[in-house]
Formats: structure tokens, C-alpha cells, sequence
């Protein structure tokens, strides 16, 4: 695995004039690495479907850096022409997009599989992995016009949610592995970088759906990550093009 950078190599600007779509944005690590982002000099657009948790974090992100945007949708009920649109009107508000970081996950809980309700088995694979995927490919175009850009999907550890009860959350953590590897394959050439990003045990409202002891002394802020979030999404990341990158809090 490559050295992580320096923090001389990233920089505390090491976003300046990029945009950034931050899908997932009001969660716990969304909400972080949208500050992060913003105060690395990135113009930050907040996707997510809750729009008051949205407007909260407007105001954090813009006390931090440059004026945010907010984009809400619902990525459970969005199809392929959402995301199109999507990407046009970040093409007609901000002339570019330097990054896109994946944070958005639904998990309803700890399950055997063969009682679990089927709508929710559908929605948790669609929208860890099916909508993930139409999110990036209706972005690469726009992504593809930069020098320097990058997708970063966060991942959980497989040989964490492999194991029994975990459902189509789990089922789909295995999948976006196997498309992360495939994309970078097929962009390796190009100015598009594809990335992972495996957190540890973060204090989040998916890790206490399944943990319920609220002294977890494994589990750390989501804030402790979001610098590896911007390292990613900025220049300094290159080093971890095509891996699943775990770093230390």
C-alpha cells in the first residue's frame, strides 16, 4: 500500500477552487467532511434528502469556507435523469466539479435474512450501491473536463458486514468494492481518480443500529476522518488511486 501523504502534501487549502458534491451530506461523516472540504477552500454542494439538516449545515459549511449549495434529493426515489439534471445544474451554477465523496447509506438494522422485508433488502442495495453508481456515471462527464478529479466512495470493512444479519447493506459493501475496482480499471488512464475510503468505528446514527453500547470505546467521531475525506478529493490523494484507503484517526 502507498505512504499517506504529508500533511505538508496536502495542504490547508488543498481544495482551492475545487468543487465538491458531498452526496449524504447531512450524516455524520457528510456533515464533517462538508466542513472539512469547505475549509480546505472547496465550494461544497450538499446532496441530501433532508432539507432542515441541510440548512443547518449550510451555515456551518459557509462559516467555514466559500458560500455551500444545496441540492436535495431523495436517492432511494431518484432515477438516472435526477442525477442528469443534477449534473447540469451543477455544470450551469459552477462551470466545473473536481470531486464527488459517497457518504449517503441506509441501513435498517441487524436482520436474518430470511426475515427480511423485501422492499427494504431492495431499497438498502439501491441505495449503497445502484444509486451510488448513477450519481458517479452521470458526473463523469463533468469530472472528466477537470485536470485533477476524483470519486470516493466510503466502504465498510467486508469481513465486517459479510457475516450473518447484515442484509443488503452488507451484500452491497461487497458490491462497491467490486465496482470500485472496475471504474478504476477503466479510468486509470485518465484525469478521473476512483478511490475508497474505510473509516473505522465512527459514532454515527448507522453504527448504533447496530451497536447499542453507547461507550464504545472503538468508536470515534466522524470529525476524526473527514481529513482523510479531503486528502481523497484533493491532489495529495493520487497516491491511493484505485485502493481502499483505511487510515489511522
Amino acid at each position: 500500500m502507498a505512504a499517506a501523504p504529508q500533511e505538508s502534501e496536502v495542504g490547508a487549502r488543498s481544495l482551492d477552487g475545487r468543487v465538491v458534491l458531498v452526496a449524504g451530506a447531512h450524516g455524520g461523516l457528510g456533515g464533517a467532511a462538508a466542513v472539512a472540504c469547505a475549509s480546505a477552500g472547496a465550494t461544497v454542494v450538499l446532496l441530501g434528502r433532508k432539507v432542515p439538516k441541510l440548512k443547518r449545515l449550510y451555515d456551518a459549511v459557509a462559516a467555514a469556507g466559500p458560500e455551500p449549495a444545496i441540492y436535495p434529493l431523495d436517492l432511494e426515489g431518484a432515477a438516472p435523469d435526477d442525477y442528469v439534471r443534477l449534473a447540469g445544474t451543477v455544470q450551469a451554477e459552477f462551470g466545473r466539479l473536481d470531486g464527488v465523496l459517497h457518504c449517503a447509506a441506509e441501513f435498517p438494522g441487524l436482520t436474518p435474512l430470511a426475515q427480511t422485508d423485501p422492499a427494504a433488502f431492495a431499497r438498502a442495495i439501491h441505495v449503497n450501491l445502484t444509486a451510488r453508481w448513477w450519481l458517479t456515471q452521470a458526473c463523469l462527464p463533468l469530472l472528466s473536463q477537470a485536470r485533477d478529479a476524483s470519486v470516493v466512495f466510503v466502504v465498510d470493512d467486508p469481513g465486517r458486514v459479510g457475516g450473518a444479519y447484515w442484509g443488503g447493506y452488507g451484500i452491497a459493501q461487497h458490491g462497491l468494492e467490486a465496482l470500485l475496482g472496475m471504474l478504476h480499471a477503466e479510468l486509470h488512464n485518465g484525469p478521473v481518480r476512483v478511490a475508497g475510503l474505510r473509516p473505522g468505528p465512527m459514532r454515527t446514527h448507522l453504527r448504533s443500529r447496530a451497536y447499542v453500547d453507547e461507550h464504545d470505546r472503538r468508536a470515534r467521531d466522524a470529525a476524526d476522518y473527514a481529513p482523510a475525506c479531503v486528502t481523497l478529493l484533493s491532489g495529495a490523494g493520487a497516491v491511493h488511486r484505485g485502493e481502499v484507503w483505511s487510515p489511522a484517526p
